[in-house]
C-alpha cells in the first residue's frame, strides 16, 4: 500500500505536468501562427471548396501575416484529403476544407472510411453553404416542380437525372426528391458534375440537381430551365426560384456546404483562435462581396456549431442512404 506523502507527491507532479502542458498550450496559441499554414484541398482548383479555401486563406493571411499554402489532394470523392488531415500532426498548421461529402454522407456510404469526422477530426467554423438548384433540359415539357412531378408520375418509363454517381450529393439530393414525390426517376452516373452537366445540357439526361455557379450561366443562356432551389431558403443568384419546399415537395431541404477542420488534438485555445478569425473574416466587406459574386451563403459560427452541423446531417444522410437501398461499401 503506497504511503500518504508518496500519495501526495505523486498527485503534486501530475497537477505539475497538467500546469505546465496547460502554460504551453496556451503559449501555443498566443504565438500561433508564427509559420505558414497549410490548407488541404479536397478537389482539384477551381470548385466550390477550392474557392472557400482560398478565399479563408487570403484573409488568414492578410490578418496574421503568415502565408496560407494550397494544397489541392483529389480523388475518392475528398476522402484522401480528409484522411491525410485527420493523420497530421495537431498543430494548427495543417487544416483542411470538408464539406457535405466527407463529413456527413461518406460516413453511411462506407463501411471501412479511415477516419470519422467527429472522432478523428476537430471542426474549426463552417464557412458557407453552396447554392444548388433542380435544372431540367429545355424540352422537359414542365415549368414548375409540380409540373415536372406530374409529368413523370405520367411516363411509362422512368424519367432520368444525371449524377456524379451513387452515393454522391446529387444522386442523394434526387434520391430525396423522388422519395418525397412518389416518383420513380433513373440516375445515370458521370464521373464528375462537368461530363452530368454536359450531358444534361445535351439532353442526354432529363433533369438534374446542379451547382449554380455552372447551372446559372447556362439557365440565362437558355440552355437549361431552373425550377427550384435545393436548400431550405431562396438562392442569393435567383431569388425569384421558389425553394423545392415551397413548390409543394414538403420536407425537402438539401443544403451543400463547406468548412474548415484541423486533426483531432489541435490545441483548443488554437481552434478557437482560427474559428474567431474566420468567423470575423466572413463579415468582412471584401469577402461578403466575392461570395455574393459566386453565389454562396457565408455561414461562420462557432467549433460546437459546426460540430451540431455535421452530426445532424450524418445522422440525416445515413438514412437517406438506407432508404434508398444503397448497400455501404
Amino acid at each position: 500500500m503506497m504511503h500518504r506523502p508518496v500519495v501526495l507527491l505523486a498527485k503534486a507532479f501530475v497537477f505539475l505536468l497538467a500546469f505546465q502542458w496547460a502554460g504551453h498550450a496556451a503559449a501555443q496559441a498566443s504565438d500561433y501562427p508564427s509559420r505558414p499554414i497549410r490548407m488541404i484541398i479536397p478537389y482539384a482548383p477551381g470548385g466550390p471548396d477550392d474557392l472557400i479555401g482560398r478565399i479563408v486563406g487570403k484573409k488568414l493571411n492578410e490578418l496574421w501575416g503568415q502565408p496560407v499554402v494550397i494544397d489541392n489532394r483529389p480523388g475518392v470523392g475528398g476522402i484522401i484529403a480528409i484522411d491525410v488531415t485527420s493523420k497530421s500532426v495537431p498543430d494548427g498548421y495543417t487544416l483542411a476544407v470538408g464539406d457535405l461529402g466527407q463529413l456527413a454522407i461518406a460516413p453511411g456510404l462506407y463501411v471501412k472510411l479511415p477516419y470519422h469526422p467527429l472522432r478523428d477530426l476537430a471542426p474549426v467554423a463552417k464557412v458557407a453553404s453552396f447554392p444548388y438548384a433542380l435544372a431540367v433540359h429545355p424540352g422537359v415539357p414542365a415549368r414548375t416542380v409540380r409540373e415536372l412531378i406530374e409529368l413523370a408520375k405520367s411516363k411509362k418509363v422512368p424519367m432520368t437525372y444525371g449524377s456524379t454517381g451513387t452515393g454522391g450529393t446529387t444522386d442523394l439530393a434526387m434520391r430525396l426528391f423522388s422519395s418525397l414525390t412518389g416518383v420513380e426517376l433513373l440516375q445515370v452516373p458521370y464521373k464528375g458534375s462537368g461530363p452530368f452537366v454536359t450531358a444534361l445540357l445535351a439532353g442526354e439526361v432529363d433533369m438534374a440537381i446542379t451547382d449554380m455557379a455552372v447551372g446559372g450561366p447556362q439557365a440565362k443562356a437558355g440552355k437549361l430551365r431552373l425550377l427550384a432551389a435545393a436548400s431550405d431558403r431562396r438562392l442569393v443568384l435567383a431569388p425569384q426560384l421558389p425553394t423545392i419546399a415551397e413548390a409543394g415537395v414538403e420536407g425537402y431541404s438539401i443544403e451543400f456546404w463547406g468548412g474548415i477542420v484541423a486533426p483531432v488534438g489541435t490545441p483548443r485555445d488554437i481552434i478557437n483562435k482560427l474559428s474567431s478569425a474566420i468567423d470575423s473574416g466572413l463579415k468582412a466587406p471584401d469577402v461578403q462581396q466575392r461570395f455574393n459574386e459566386i453565389g454562396y451563403a457565408p455561414v461562420g459560427g462557432t467549433p460546437e456549431q459546426f460540430v451540431a452541423t455535421i452530426r445532424a446531417d450524418i445522422e440525416k444522410y445515413a438514412r437517406i442512404i438506407k432508404n434508398a437501398n444503397i448497400k455501404p461499401q
